[in-house]
């Protein structure tokens, strides 16, 4: 079990002035945090003077980097064991962040997963159901919740996989696959998101295709063979019913079909050295 005197907590902010005192109090009240660290991603107004204000240790970006950007640089300047994020938006509960951190040692990775009647709205629900289950087949495991950024993990691990963290939105999306796929203890703890305070920085079709591509990246860095495979199975079936019908209906096999198989062969060869490139990189950098 972790404990919040070895636990960092860090908070990305980008004009987050309205909620960040109030976010840093309820944090400080809730347990005795090594340090409460606050990103300020380049704010235009008073958010890093209220952070300060409020007792937590201010780092600031001379401009705009993103959410991801913020993290990295929270999880570089930490000094705790344990690492926890929390948005600098009020949705999360300090009580919640309390519980996130008491189950560190037993899992690696503790991620808040919103139930669903607290994300948002209906289409970023429908948008992120579409991407937990696509996460979910990808990493072979169920996933609830993959794009909230409050969770907790070990800081040696996260600094493993720092080289990967985009800059953007997508960093939750890439820690959780990366620890799934790297075989640590992931748990997903069910919680109820509150209200944010002022307007969210994600944009649904912007942010979507990233957090899409995010998956992809991921995935073929730790386990390529899950793209490669169903592509390559698919040309295969489809060269193979093609030729069979050509075969019945003009007894010949069209260069259609030849070309479906070579392109099969050749994906999964593709496939076959992609996933022994991926093991033996992630080894050597372990």
């Amino acid at each position: 079990m972790a404990d919040p005197r070895a636990t960092t907590v860090i908070i990305p902010a980008y004009e987050e002035s309205s909620s960040i005192g109030a976010v840093v109090e309820a944090l400080r009240s809730a347990a005795p945090w090594k340090e409460i660290i606050v990103v300020d991603d380049g704010s235009t107004d008073d958010t890093a003077a209220r952070a300060v204000a409020a007792g937590a240790e201010v780092v600031r970006h001379p401009y705009n980097k993103g959410n991801g950007a913020s993290v990295k640089t929270g999880i570089r300047r930490a000094a705790g064991e344990w690492i926890l994020v929390v948005d600098g938006d009020g949705q999360h509960a300090p009580a919640d962040a309390v519980r996130l951190v008491s189950a560190l040692g037993v899992y690696d990775l503790v991620i808040g997963a919103r139930s669903r009647h607290t994300q948002a709205t209906l289409t970023r629900r429908i948008g992120n159901a579409a991407l937990n289950r696509l996460a979910g087949y990808l990493a072979g495991r169920h996933i609830p919740d993959l794009t909230t950024g409050f969770r907790a993990a070990r800081r040696e691990y996260l600094l493993e996989f720092l080289h990967l963290l985009p800059n953007g939105f997508s960093t939750p999306t890439t820690t959780t696959m990366s620890f799934l796929r790297a075989g640590y203890n992931v748990h997903f703890e069910p919680i109820d998101a509150r209200q944010r305070t002022g307007k969210s920085k994600i944009r649904l079709a912007r942010d979507g295709a990233s957090f899409f591509v995010i998956l992809l990246k991921v995935i073929t860095i730790f386990s390529p063979l899950k793209i490669f495979i169903p592509i390559s199975a698919g040309s295969f079936v489809l060269g193979v019913l093609y030729g069979i019908w050509n075969v019945v209906q003009y007894d010949r096999i069209p260069n259609g079909a030849v070309l479906l198989l070579m392109f099969a062969v050749m994906v999964l060869l593709v496939g076959l050295v992609s996933e022994q490139i991926s093991t033996l990189r992630f080894e050597s950098r372990r």
